[in-house]
């Protein structure tokens, strides 16, 4: 019997974040002959949720309300359980990111299922449910089946790709009108504090300094490297604790959990703090003047100088390529 399948899908500055088509596409490893419902929470957001249906999803569900113009725990949990009551899906599947950590425990919670989190991996074994997860920072992974009851995750983002956009599909978003009441939390102002440019947690293509950089002014080098490459700026926390950048930056165990294509290390010693939220990247390629530094034990490919010198040549080099 085919399942029905709920994805949370989440929308940052007017645009889905991809890991909201990323676990679509987790959906359909868990049933490819499913139902998959999109719901996605916000203010005006019905025009905008119709972009789910080209990533594959069959319906959508638009819960609009003024309180979910900005997320708070209250608010969204207040829509996504009279979604979930509604539908009664048999999976619900969210991104691991900041709201999905933070929401899914709760609704978990109300509906007391269990939760597995931070998926890497899934995969259908007749009737069970599969799901790979990293455990002990990163060193290890964990097999978890899921064999009955309500199935509920949340997807690392880079880690399952997102089916093929497909223009042909499409469709009107159901509206669903919930009221939303006795919040303990209002949102009158926010302030962001994030890396500009390409978003880090969802990054293809990472460069990353550390205490190597030696000063604030040093990063302009990595920023050059990222322009050419379309890559996101990163640091470790070192850099972060000596003030060479901001801690939005941050890359790490306290930091953001990052799984892009390729990952250029320049300037990091390869502290365990740092490597826990980077190590799972598919490509490593540590600069180090330093040939003992712990980076090159889990680099892919190493360069033993200082970075001074090897980072505006690589720049240079990558423009040739593609610029």
């Amino acid at each position: 019997m085919s399942k029905k399948l709920l994805v949370i899908a989440e929308i940052r500055d007017g645009e889905f974040r991809n890991v909201s088509y990323e676990a679509i596409a987790a959906a359909k490893e868990i049933d490819s002959e499913g139902e998959i419902v999109g719901v996605v929470c916000g203010d005006s957001v019905a025009d905008k949720a119709n972009e789910l249906f080209k990533y594959g999803a069959d319906r959508v569900i638009a819960v609009e309300h003024a309180n979910l113009s900005q997320y708070t725990p209250e608010g969204y949990a207040q829509a996504l359980q009279a979604v979930i009551e509604k539908e009664d899906p048999d999976a619900i599947l969210a991104g691991h990111t900041s709201i999905g950590r933070d929401i899914t425990p709760k609704l978990a919670s109300r509906l007391k299922s269990g939760l597995v989190s931070d998926a890497t991996a899934i995969e259908s074994a007749g009737s069970e449910v599969i799901f790979t997860r990293p455990i002990y920072s990163g060193k290890a992974f964990e097999k978890v089946v899921v064999k009955d009851g309500l199935i509920f995750a949340t997807i690392r983002p880079n880690n399952i790709p997102a089916l093929e956009k497909d223009d042909s599909r499409s469709g009107d978003a159901e509206s669903l009108e919930v009221e939303i009441k006795d919040l303990q939390t209002i949102i009158t102002d926010v302030v962001k504090n994030t890396t500009s440019g390409v978003d880090l947690s969802e990054a293809s293509v990472i460069v990353a300094g550390g205490r190597g950089m030696k000063g604030k002014e040093n990063f302009s080098i990595l920023d050059e490297l990222a322009e050419v490459l379309g890559a996101a700026v990163g640091a470790s926390r070192g850099a972060c604790d000596a003030e060479y950048c901001d801690y939005a930056m941050q890359i790490g165990q306290t930091g953001k959990v990052v799984t892009p294509d390729l990952y250029i290390a320049v300037g990091l010693s390869g502290a365990i703090q740092h490597v826990a939220g980077m190590s799972n990247s598919k490509v490593i390629v540590a600069i180090n003047k330093d040939p003992e530094a712990e980076i090159f034990q889990i680099a892919d490919y190493g360069i033993v100088g200082d970075l001074f010198d090897v980072v505006p040549k690589l720049t240079e080099e990558f423009k040739k390529v593609l610029v």
